[in-house]
């Protein structure tokens, strides 16, 4: 990936980061790697884990953060979740998945943030 572009998604991850810890949320691990691809974030809400994907776009992009997040990614994230899980001796932990999509406007303000449940 090319340098700008993860420095741009590093920096929605920290945004994302600092909005969950807000909530509550714990971080347990950044960006973890699986056999599966990597996880942005892992949280744990105090019911169980959260398995973030943070989408961070420009406004005005042609594909919205949300958009970006489709079936394939969701399994993909469950395989990423459950292989994350079973490594760690918790294959029965509660969990869910959460994309955390950001539009970011001039001047790299945050315009809006959703947080969808998946």
């Amino acid at each position: 990936m090319p340098h700008a572009r993860r420095v741009f998604g590093d920096a929605g991850e920290h945004f994302a980061e600092r909005a969950l810890a807000e909530l509550g949320w714990r971080v347990v691990e950044r960006n973890p790697r699986t056999r599966f691809g990597e996880i942005d974030l892992v949280c744990h809400d105090g019911h169980g884990y959260v398995f973030v994907e943070v989408k961070t776009r420009r406004a005005g992009s042609f594909v919205q953060a949300v958009e970006a997040v489709g079936p394939q990614k969701l399994a993909r994230l469950t395989r990423l979740a459950e292989a994350w899980l079973a490594r760690r001796g918790r294959r029965d932990a509660a969990y869910r998945l959460v994309v955390v999509a950001l539009t970011v406007g001039p001047g790299g303000t945050v315009a809006r943030i959703l947080n969808v449940a998946a």
